[in-house]
This record gives structure tokens, sequence and C-alpha cells, in this order.
């Protein structure tokens, strides 16, 4: 699978991706002491919808599009207000702004005692990266390989924060690779709040990475899917993904509470039946 995002920028794994993010962010910083944010796949921090990309697949429309001009209850938009006010400019009108990826996220939520450690490989999306973060002295952006970089960060100075780590699946052994790069982190930082992000296209393969992950030995990981049900191909996703997870190792208490309340309303706005599924369990007890 390659999933280059400015075909996909704003669809649904987007929006069930970045509301978990800010309600993660949102936890850690209840506590006045700096943290850290990293990621280890930056792209390019945020994404044009009026682009050429973008505006072929119109994956958007059926993601922050219905997102946008949506009335979510009471309760659902109070654990979704952080995260809609990072979309800033975008309007449910039409796609004239740009939707904020992970990194621009975390930087407009992010406090100016907190960190940001970014890692984009590709050249030219890193200067991209670079240019869309602008100015701002809380923020290092590294290039070469993510999970490289992941490993000389580790522990973060802060020993508080969020490890992100959200590969583009450019390459066929991509799971094996962030199996390998959790054990590591483990060892090196064992308290730190991990978030693995994945496409689930086979059951078998997706059944095979949980079991190799809850053999990791962690305890305390904490399961969430999204599935909008069958979506027709187009020419440039013809396999087009409809489900995808996270994996939260040490997660902020209440979080599974959060997503047990957020998931069913989201999968009911973004599925094309209205009806949609969702997951929230543990992986791995917590204890």
């Amino acid at each position: 699978m390659n999933y280059r995002h400015a075909f996909h920028a704003g669809n649904f794994a987007d929006i069930f991706k970045h509301a978990i993010l800010t309600r993660i962010l949102v936890y850690l910083m209840r506590k006045d002491a700096p943290l850290r944010f990293l990621d280890t796949h930056a792209g390019l921090g945020s994404y044009s919808l009026a682009g050429k990309e973008a505006q072929r697949s119109g994956e958007w429309r059926e993601g922050v599009g219905r997102l946008l001009k949506a009335a979510p209850p009471a309760p659902i938009k109070a654990l979704l207000a952080p995260y809609l006010e990072t979309l800033g400019a975008l309007t449910a009108a039409g796609a004239g702004g740009r939707y904020p990826g992970s990194p621009i996220i975390a930087q407009a939520l992010l406090r100016v005692q907190d960190r940001l450690s970014l890692c984009e490989m590709h050249p030219e999306d890193r200067a991209a990266l670079a240019v869309n973060i602008g100015r701002d002295r809380r923020v290092t952006i590294a290039d070469g390989d993510g999970y490289g970089a992941l490993k000389a960060w580790l522990p973060p100075p802060e020993r508080r924060g969020l490890a992100l780590i959200d590969p583009a699946f450019e390459e066929p052994n991509e799971s094996e690779r962030i199996e390998r790069a959790l054990a590591m982190a483990l060892t090196k930082w064992p308290t730190g709040c991990y978030a693995l992000w994945r496409p689930i296209k086979a059951q078998r393969e997706d059944a095979h990475f949980l079991n190799a992950i809850a053999a990791l030995g962690a305890s305390n990981i904490l399961q969430l899917e999204i599935d909008i049900g069958a979506v027709a191909p187009t020419e440039h996703s013809p396999n087009p993904l409809s489900r995808c997870g996270l994996l939260i190792v040490n997660p902020p208490f209440g979080l599974i509470d959060e997503a047990r309340a957020l998931l069913p309303w989201l999968a009911g706005l973004l599925a094309r039946d209205g009806r949609g599924a969702w997951r929230a369990e543990w992986l791995t007890a917590p204890k």
C-alpha cells in the first residue's frame, strides 16, 4: 500500500486519527510540566484541499467536509472542540483552505514550554514541512529514517509526551518495522505514550500484527478502530481504504471512555451507509 497523503488528506482516517490525537494531547497538557511531541513520519505538515491531488480523489468531501457540516450533540462537540479549533480557515462550503496534518495540529495545541521533534525522510516533503511549520523555536525537523530518529530521540528530556508512528506504508515490511521500533522504544522509554496508526486491509495480516504487538509484553495497549464500510474504487484508489486503527500504548486515563463515546458518532457520520463500525477495547489489559 502506497498511502500518498496528498490524495487522502482530510478523509475519514484523518478525522479518526486527529480526533484521538487531540484528546491525548489535551490530557497531557493538564499538567504544567513540559512535554514532547514526536512524529516519525511528519509529511508535509498541511495539505491544500484545492490542490490537484485532493480535488481528484475528493476523499476530503466524505471526511472533513461532512464533519464541518455536522451538528454533534453537546458531549461530542466538547470532545471534538480542540480538534475543530485546529482546522482554522476550513469551511463546510468548500476546499479553499488547507487541512492540517499531525505536526500542525500538535503545533497549534501545544504550549510555549512544550517541544516538537519531527522527522521526514523525503527532501521535498521535508522542505515543504519547514515552510508550513514556519519559525517556531519549539520545533526541530530531522531528516533520514523516522525509526532511526525515534531511537535517537528517546527518552525525551521532558520524560513526558507522545510519540506518533504514522508511516505511509510504502514498504512491504512496514508492519515488521513498526514492531521492531516499538520494541526498541519500550526499552528506552517504557512509560511513554505511543500512538501507532495502521491501515487495515486484510484480516489475517492485521491479526498477525496485533499478536506481534501484544507479544512485546507491554501492558496497557488500547486498540481503537473505525470502519466506514465498502467504498467505491477510483482512479487513484483502486482498492480504497475503508478501515483503519490506532494502537495507543500507555493511553491517558479515561481515553477508552472518550473513544467509546466519540467513535460511534464518527462512524455513523463518516460511513457510507450511515452506520459504520468501531472498536475501543484493550489489546493488552492495564495493570
